[in-house]
């Protein structure tokens, strides 16, 4: 018997309030790495009306101007009227930060396996920053091989953030929320049930005051400037059947942090899998690559993403869990969901045999501490919004699938991937 089901997820825009706070830890984050890559960095933020503050732990050797850094990044977002109870050039910015434990930094700095050991091992000269626990997924609904409702919940996002800076729809302002309901049947996707954008906008559009109207307006042109556009290149279209739902409280003028206050890591959901998948709790944003909640979570999903692109498995997730000031994993888990083509203990040993998952292991893997040099000190804060994985717009190391095919062969079972 068929099974029919319907499963949601939802993105935010550069300009919600936790998203704001996110990338703010990520640009300290950037700007500390480029000038001493040996930076610890914990850095948190909060936002509300009219004010900054970024507290956290930061040990490092680089002098960085922290205010003026929030300032460009919140400009850049687009938070530049005042009138909306947030600007880059009039809110208070308030800067608490303490140096990284020594207690902790022991353990970092000489991983467990070095102390008591003696080991030669290059990586086990780092420790994980912290315990705990971490997953990556990849599935094969989508050409970035991400869960299908995650990836046009951040199309929709994204393209929500373009038309406003383009000024292709200039009465948008920053904030905004989207979410898409996919209908699958025997778990694959079929259509498209709900798609929800809730967008800030000016009290007037043009000369349109009645805000009945304004809203009709803000529906049509959304449609046409956003839905579209995202749809243009996906087989599974919206069709009579899907609702299509704006600013269902009938307005959205007041956003951003005037709105509701923002929180770095608020939206480790939103940052992941749409909730598809399993997360350990940990966010990433303001973590230096130490901190195996990022870290770890990247090597996660491009151990997952290598075993879905070489045709292994239709879904795969990957669990790693981590004792603090300890360089290698305390348990290693592969799942496949029963779409496996070969045995997941067999996945797990090639896993074991042929990914490098200790922290210095990863950082060195995917050059975790250098920013390239043609990014121009941008990294983390780029991956801070709509996601950080299945990003096609940029050219992320745990993204790529370059053991796809050793995997294969490793199995002497070549094997397509096909996408829905």
């Amino acid at each position: 018997m068929s099974r029919r089901y319907l499963f949601s997820s939802e993105s935010v825009t550069e300009g919600h309030p936790d998203k704001i706070c996110d990338q703010i830890s990520d640009t300290i984050l950037d700007a500390l790495l480029t000038k001493d890559s040996s930076s610890r960095v914990a850095a948190e933020v909060v936002v509300n009306t009219g004010l900054v503050l970024v507290t956290g732990e930061i040990t490092s050797q680089a002098q960085v101007n922290y205010v003026n850094l929030v300032r460009q990044k919140i400009a850049e977002i687009g938070y530049t009227d005042a009138v909306n109870g947030f600007s880059a050039n009039s809110c208070s910015i308030l800067i608490a930060l303490d140096e990284q434990s020594p207690d902790i930094a022991q353990g970092v700095n000489t991983a467990q396996e070095r102390r008591e050991q003696d080991s030669e091992e290059m990586f086990d000269s780092v420790g994980a920053g912290d315990q705990g626990l971490m997953f990556g997924f990849a599935c094969n609904e989508t050409p970035e091989l991400m869960p299908l409702p995650i990836s046009l919940a951040h199309r929709i996002s994204r393209r929500l953030a373009a038309v406003r800076k383009t000024g292709d729809l200039p009465y948008l302002r920053p904030d905004g929320k989207t979410q898409v309901t996919v209908a699958y049947e025997d778990g694959r996707p079929v259509g498209i049930d709900t798609i929800l954008i809730s967008t800030q906008h000016t009290a007037t559009i043009e000369d349109i005051t009645e805000q009945a109207e304004v809203q009709a307006k803000i529906k049509s042109d959304l449609w046409t400037a956003v839905v579209q556009p995202v749809f243009a290149d996906i087989n599974i279209q919206p069709d009579s059947q899907t609702r299509f739902l704006v600013n269902p409280t009938g307005k959205f003028v007041i956003g951003g942090p005037q709105g509701d206050s923002g929180l770095t890591g608020r939206k480790i959901i939103v940052d992941t899998y749409g909730g598809y998948s399993r997360h350990g709790g940990g966010a990433f944003s303001g973590k230096d690559p130490t901190k195996v909640d990022r870290s770890a979570a990247y090597a996660c999903r491009y151990v997952a993403k290598n075993i879905v692109a070489a045709g292994l498995a239709d879904k795969c997730e990957v669990q790693l869990s981590y004792a603090i000031g300890v360089a290698r994993p305390v348990s290693i888990l592969v799942e496949t969901f029963g779409t496996g083509k070969v045995d997941d203990e067999q996945l797990l040993e090639l896993v074991k045999q042929h990914f490098e998952l200790r922290p210095a292991g990863i950082i060195h893997a995917f050059n975790l501490r250098s920013l390239p040099a043609e990014r121009g000190g941008r990294f983390y804060q780029d991956v801070a919004a709509y996601g950080h994985f299945g990003r096609t717009d940029l050219d992320l190391p745990w993204e790529r699938t370059d053991k796809a095919a050793m995997l294969q062969e490793a199995v002497s079972q070549p094997l397509s991937v096909t996408v829905s």
